[in-house]
């Protein structure tokens, strides 16, 4: 990382890091200050493109029903298959609580960047301390890719919209494998160890565990 001046932020993504056992050690050895801003999506929506990004790599892939399950006739699932287990949020999350208090990780809900992409950029921009500059004059909904793009200032080039990898027709996933993921990734995203989130998601504090689905916009 490069060094950061007084007044400058530096920022650094890599998605890999969520789900990677040693990064939360190795970014706090280097900084316990850092501030952590993680995006998520529903699990089961994320799984399904996670999926469709490596059938247009490789055609000849499993179907995603058959992946999904380690034996479909018991419905138990294949928890081992990286699409699946990237959207069990919480257990990651734990390995993050080792090493970072929660007021410094910010969950960002990709639904939300979707349907209110100044809302969602709004509370991350609080969550760094920054004067809320960028507002929905700096957005348009892009029909064609089913995305917000963002404007840039006046005589510069084209506006930004997400590249060709992003917006890809999903295949059609029998339903009834879609609900039985819906049931498993439940428990994990109400655990009592989820104890922040969001709280300016949407969703209203109540005593005891926090159910991580409302918190980021998940539709169960």
């Amino acid at each position: 990382m490069p060094r950061t001046l007084e007044g400058q932020i530096t920022m650094e993504k890599t998605p890999s890091y969520f789900v990677t056992k040693e990064a939360p050690a190795r970014i706090s050895s280097m900084s316990k200050g850092t501030k952590l801003i993680v995006v998520v999506r529903d699990p089961v929506t994320r799984a399904i493109s996670d999926y469709t990004q490596t059938l247009s790599k490789k055609p000849d892939i499993p179907t995603f029903e058959s992946l999904t399950f380690k034996n479909r006739t018991t419905g138990l699932i294949d928890t081992s298959w990286s699409a699946i287990q990237i959207g069990i949020y919480a257990k990651h999350l734990e390995n993050w609580l080792l090493y970072f208090p929660i007021g410094q990780i910010l969950f960002v809900s990709g639904e939300r960047l979707i349907s209110d992409p100044a809302g969602e950029l709004g509370r991350v921009q609080d969550f760094l301390g920054l004067k809320r500059i960028i507002t929905d004059k700096h957005f348009y909904f892009n029909k064609t890719k089913g995305f917000p793009c963002l404007k840039k200032a006046e005589g510069s080039s084209k506006p930004h919209c997400l590249g060709k990898t992003k917006g890809r027709t999903h295949p059609d996933i029998d339903q009834e494998v879609v609900q039985r993921l819906r049931d498993f990734y439940r428990p994990f995203n109400m655990k009592d160890e989820v104890m922040y989130l969001t709280r300016k998601g949407g969703c209203e504090q109540q005593p005891g565990p926090v159910d991580i689905s409302c918190s980021l916009g998940l539709q169960y």
